[in-house]
Formats: structure tokens, C-alpha cells, sequence
């Protein structure tokens, strides 16, 4: 068995290290707003920038609103420039505009046009990584390509929770916070090297052997092996008439704003909740992170399993989704295990626990959700229809983000009641989108009419 692996060459795991990279720079670039919170809303009298909780959900909604508008245009356009430009352009334009978030003044409205920028750029990411994947890897082990792949949006968020509090540390907060968005925002242009250097597509890379290119295309369908990578004539507007576009849509629009609040929310909650500081969140935070990197690699290995066992690709998925449906139904005790008054100084690390579970669920649905484009979808498509997804999921997204400042605002006395709302909308997402993915694609269709 080893010899075999050996024999059909491993360039494809080089290809998606690449995108693993990619991932963990991105997030780390945009997790960085939610660890400058605490300065953004410190009283303008104690240095900070006086803002209120809602007037921080406007920050992270706007980007969160550019970021989906732009998604859907960016897949289409990746769809037809190919994915080692796209993934260039995106990543130069969110690293420039990441660090001119440093020369931000305290005004609401520079931040959020700065924000929106940042936004265009980030925008290309899935739907060139989820392409990228759709090309290089066969369709048994698309799940857990992109499981090592979204473990980077984890490993982004690990550093960003011990690098931004640190420079709080280090410096006093006026430099502290500038740099936090100078340094991350900088890191991108040293991976756009290897990028360039390493990456091509299939038809195009000499590293390639023919015994890989050829494993890499087993499952393809014949109109898929006569289509180059850069095809460029998918009609676009025909993918909404297709069930299988509105199972994707509405898979990330319930599910992707869960995301977005523990990026955004958390060491806000932690502060709250126990009375934590900036620099006491980190480790914390690290830990749903880092936990939540084996929920994206798991749940991208479970189809894998199944599929091995004689159980059809799609099927499999949905089994392995099922599953992953219920974990995240653990939240609802996250207010109850978070109670100081029960559980003393335990109640934080039982809360903690609590998150890291969902967390790492919510990673290992993400995987699945994103390979059933091209279980369902030819490889010209993929992008595109990733775009009209991950526009979903912003949206839903900003709906998260609004009614998490909402709440923190009208329960400023007792933060515990907001966040016991937001985390029952988390808990209950997962089946509702299930449900609603299994409604309008109950059996497996793959689309040859593009």
C-alpha cells in the first residue's frame, strides 16, 4: 500500500501546504479587529477610541458586507482567470490594505472603509482555495484536502491570540494596536514568494507526474477531462436555477455567521463572563483554536472512511454532516457551565470546553459543506459557485454580527443574557441548514448541463 502512495507522487499535498499557509495568513489578518475591541471601546478619556459595542458590529458587519457582495464576483472572476492569479491579486490587495488599517484614526468611518478594502481582497480565498482543491485532488479525498487546508483559518487565529495581546505587552496601546495590523498585514507578501514559485495549475506544472495527474483525474467525468482548468465559459447566471447552488447557499447562509461570532465575540464574552483582560484571554482563545484544527481535519477524514467502505461520495458526506449537525447543540450549557457561582473558578474552563467542542464542529461541518460544490459541480464551476455561497455565509454573517452588538447593548448589565441568545442561535443552525441542504437535494445529482 505504501509503495502505491509512493508510486502516484505526493506534489498534491505540496499544493494544498501552500493553501494551509494562505489560510493561516488570512485569519490571522482578520482576527486581529477582535483582540483591539478592548481599546476600540475603552473610554476616549482612558486613550481608547470611545466606541459602543454596536458601533463595533458596524466595523465588523461592513466588512463582513463587502466581503460578501465582493465573494460572488471574486469566484466568477477566479473561474475565469484561473486560480494562481486570483489567489495573487487577493492576497496583495488584502495585505496592503491590512496594513493601512495601522494609519486609522479613531474615526468609525475611516476604519470601515479601510475594513471594506481589506474585505475585497480577503474575498478570493475560498472560492480559489476550494477550486484549487477541486483540481489537484481526487473526489474521495477532496474532504480532507480542504480539512488541512481550513485548519489554517485555526492556526491564523492561534497566532493572532498570542501575537496582538503581546504587542499590547510590549508596547503601550497607541503603537500596540497599529502594529498588530502593520505586522500581520506585511506577513502576506513573504508567502506571495512561494506562491509564485511553487504553485501552477495541474495542466501546467512540471513537478507533476503522469501517474499523479492521472489518479488526481480518476473520478473526473469525460466533459471534465476534455475541459481545461482555465475554461472560462460557465453561464453564470444559469447556476441559480439549480437546486444543488440553493443547498450550498443556504448551508453556508445558517451556518458561517456561528463562525464569524467566535472570531469576533469571543474574548469579548471571556472578559465579560470571568472578568478577564486582554492579555489573560490569550491562551484561552488559542485553545478553541487549536482544537478546532482537529474538528476540520477529522471531519474531512470521517467521508474518506465511508467512501473506503463502499459508501457513494455524496452520501457519505451527508451522513458524516448529520453527525456533525448535533455536536454543536453542547453550546446551550455554555452560559450554565460558565456560572461562577456554581462552579468557582472551574466554570471557565468548563465554558471553554464547551466552546472548543462547538468550535471544532463547526470547523469539521465546514470541510464537508465545502467539497459538496464539487461532488455536485464540474471543476470550471467550483469557484463560482463557492463565491454565491460564501456570500450567503456573509450575509449571515452580518445578521451574527448586528445582533451580537444589539444585545451586548441592551443587556450591558448582564452580558451573561446576550451571549445565552447568541449561543442558542449557534447551537441550533447546524440542523436547521442539514435540513434544509437534505430538502432540496435529497439524492446525489452531479450537474453535466454547464
Amino acid at each position: 500500500m505504501e509503495n502505491n502512495k509512493t508510486k502516484i507522487g505526493n506534489y498534491r499535498w505540496v499544493i494544498v501546504t501552500l493553501l494551509l499557509f494562505a489560510a493561516t495568513i488570512n485569519y490571522m489578518d482578520r482576527q486581529v479587529i477582535s483582540y483591539l475591541k478592548p481599546f476600540f471601546c475603552k473610554a476616549i478619556a482612558d486613550g481608547g477610541f470611545g466606541w459602543s459595542n454596536t458601533q463595533f458590529s458596524f466595523l465588523t458587519s461592513s466588512f463582513l458586507g463587502v466581503y460578501a457582495l465582493v465573494t460572488i464576483f471574486a469566484g466568477r472572476i477566479i473561474d475565469k482567470i484561473g486560480t494562481k492569479l486570483g489567489l495573487t491579486i487577493s492576497l496583495i490587495i488584502w495585505s496592503i490594505f491590512g496594513m493601512l488599517n495601522a494609519l486609522a484614526t479613531a474615526a468609525l468611518s475611516i476604519n470601515i472603509m479601510i475594513r471594506s478594502f481589506f474585505a475585497v481582497g480577503e474575498a478570493g480565498l475560498f472560492p480559489a482555495s476550494n477550486k484549487t482543491i477541486a483540481e489537484w485532488f481526487p473526489k474521495k479525498e477532496r474532504a480532507l484536502a480542504f480539512g488541512i487546508f481550513n485548519s489554517g483559518t485555526n492556526i491564523g487565529a492561534m497566532i493572532a491570540a498570542l501575537l496582538v495581546p503581546w504587542f499590547f505587552t510590549i508596547w503601550s496601546d497607541t503603537p500596540g494596536w497599529k502594529w498588530a495590523f502593520f505586522l500581520t498585514g506585511a506577513s502576506g507578501f513573504i508567502f506571495l514568494i512561494f506562491w509564485i514559485w511553487f504553485y501552477n495549475s495541474p495542466s501546467k506544472q512540471k513537478r507533476l507526474s503522469k501517474t499523479e495527474s492521472d489518479y488526481i483525474h480518476i473520478n473526473d467525468t469525460a466533459e471534465e477531462i476534455a475541459q481545461p482548468e482555465d475554461a472560462t465559459n460557465v453561464p453564470w447566471f444559469k447556476l441559480f436555477k439549480y437546486r444543488q447552488t440553493w443547498s450550498f447557499f443556504w448551508g453556508k447562509f445558517m451556518t458561517d455567521g456561528v463562525w464569524w461570532f467566535y472570531l469576533f465575540w469571543l474574548p469579548d464574552y471571556l472578559m465579560k463572563q470571568f472578568g478577564m483582560t486582554k492579555q489573560e484571554v490569550m491562551w484561552p482563545t488559542f485553545i478553541v483554536y487549536g482544537v478546532s484544527i482537529i474538528g476540520s481535519i477529522t471531519g474531512g477524514s470521517i467521508p474518506l472512511l465511508l467512501i473506503n467502505k463502499g459508501l457513494p461520495v455524496y452520501k457519505a458526506r451527508m451522513r458524516t454532516m448529520l453527525m456533525i449537525a448535533i455536536l454543536p447543540l453542547i453550546v446551550l450549557s455554555a452560559q450554565y457551565f460558565g456560572d461562577t457561582a456554581r462552579f468557582g473558578h472551574m466554570a471557565m474552563y468548563l465554558a471553554v470546553g464547551v466552546i472548543c467542542i462547538a468550535a471544532a464542529a463547526h470547523q469539521a461541518w465546514s470541510t464537508n459543506l465545502f467539497t459538496t460544490v464539487s461532488d455536485m459541480f464540474p471543476k470550471k464551476a467550483v469557484a463560482s459557485i463557492t463565491g454565491i455561497g460564501t456570500m450567503a455565509g456573509g450575509i449571515g454573517g452580518i445578521m451574527i454580527q448586528l445582533l451580537s452588538g444589539k444585545m451586548n447593548d441592551i443587556f450591558s448589565q448582564t452580558p451573561q443574557t446576550a451571549y445565552l441568545i447568541m449561543f442558542c442561535i449557534c447551537a441550533l443552525g447546524y440542523l436547521i441548514a442539514w435540513t434544509l441542504m437534505k430538502r432540496l437535494v435529497p439524492q446525489h445529482k452531479f450537474i453535466t448541463d454547464l
